[in-house]
């Protein structure tokens, strides 16, 4: 009796290469639902708001079919060379679950190779772990952090998308430390919208945050959306924040009025400016950007006085208001610090987000590569060693 011999069956031809706007425009519209739709920093207008990088849209599909992933990809000059470093930040957006993960991301280095990259760094869509609000409240303790803590759930695409990269060469940022060397946010804070109303969301959040949205309301703290002409008063008490939390972002005046004439030029309401008053003085200002049923509160910023009047509790609570009315699925307040140290200082920022009720949700971070090539290794070596300076 033969045997029967089983083969697997041919990858289908794949059509990789640029992309217009409006295809790319196109795609991401189509899966803009649900909240692991794509994010801003895939958008084509957020190229033009990256100083200092020349950018490509790539697509890619079956050559009979539509588009099956696109990727924003941001190229960095190499000083003194022809090569650049290729950046894809929170991309591509791709099918992160199809067996054949090779059948696109080969063709794409071979791409990037193509254009002149020396190396690649990625942003996996997949989450790989939550913890909720709850579990991580009743965690809290000299010298912990989340990795002492069990997990509330964890994604199974996430870890098998990990795995799948390493086997690949790819080296995740930072190695597995917790803070990592990822330029976007490893962990980050979500509110969870689907299915939920108004009512819930108040009940959500703890004693201390309705105490303060309450005492805010009673002390006359009145909120608006601003425009561009108030991005100077948000950037000012954006230093007055740095200086006092201790942190620089080293952004100018003038990279907001570009993030906010592109990203609304793009699309109308994407960026918005929230204000918050009292007596007629700006306190605290907060961007929010939106895309399809994702909305992500991006960065804020307060006064060093009358902090009493809780300005910035008051911004939260109508932004996470307006992201509800949207019908957004998903409120993300971006980054948080993996440390659960109290005494710890970058612990204040977590216990702020933790009053609101959500969970905090880790990435799977960043991923870079190098390149084919002893020229692209060499400077692959070259480039790390520099960020270790930094």
């Amino acid at each position: 009796m033969s045997a029967l011999l089983v083969t697997a069956a041919p990858a289908p031809a794949l059509r990789l290469g640029p992309v217009t706007p409006e295809a790319y425009r196109a795609f991401l519209a189509a899966r803009s639902t649900g909240p692991d739709g794509p994010s801003f920093l895939q958008l084509p207008a957020w190229a033009r708001v990256k100083d200092g990088w020349h950018h490509q849209l790539v697509g890619w599909g079956p050559e009979s079919g539509e588009l099956t992933g696109v990727a924003l990809v941001l190229l960095r000059p190499f000083p003194g060379t022809r090569k650049c470093f290729a950046y894809l930040p929170e991309g591509p957006v791709a099918d992160w679950a199809a067996p054949r993960l090779d059948g696109w991301l080969d063709p794409l280095l071979k791409h990037l190779r193509a254009s002149g990259a020396f190396a690649v760094r990625i942003g996996p869509g997949p989450a790989f772990r939550r913890w909720s609000a709850a579990t991580l409240k009743a965690s809290t303790g000299p010298g912990r952090r989340l990795a002492d803590v069990l997990a509330s759930e964890v994604d199974p695409l996430g870890t098998a998308v990990a795995e799948r990269l390493r086997a690949r060469g790819w080296r995740r940022c930072g190695g597995e430390s917790e803070d990592g060397a990822d330029a976007q946010p490893r962990f980050v804070y979500q509110i969870p919208l689907t299915g939920r109303s108004s009512e819930d969301l108040w009940t959500g959040l703890n004693q201390e945050w309705r105490r303060n949205v309450r005492k805010a309301r009673k002390s006359g703290v009145e909120i608006t959306v601003g425009s561009a002409a108030d991005l100077p008063a948000f950037h000012r008490l954006l230093r007055v924040t740095e200086e006092r939390d201790g942190f620089r972002l080293g952004r100018s005046l003038a990279y907001y009025e570009r993030q906010y004439a592109v990203l609304n030029a793009e699309h109308p309401g994407r960026m918005k400016l929230y204000l918050a008053r009292h007596e007629g003085e700006i306190l605290a200002a907060h961007t929010m950007i939106t895309v399809g049923r994702r909305v992500w509160y991006q960065t804020g910023a307060s006064a060093d006085h009358r902090r009493e009047v809780r300005p910035s509790n008051a911004l939260q609570w109508r932004m996470m208001l307006d992201a509800h009315a949207l019908g957004a699925d998903v409120y993300d307040l971006r980054g948080v610090p993996s440390t659960l140290d109290p005494d710890d200082r970058a612990h204040g920022l977590l216990r702020w987000k933790l009053g609101t009720g959500g969970q905090v949700v880790e990435t799977l971070g960043e991923w870079e590569i190098p390149l084919q090539g002893t020229t692209n290794h060499a400077l692959y070596r070259a480039f790390q060693a520099y960020l270790a300076r930094r």
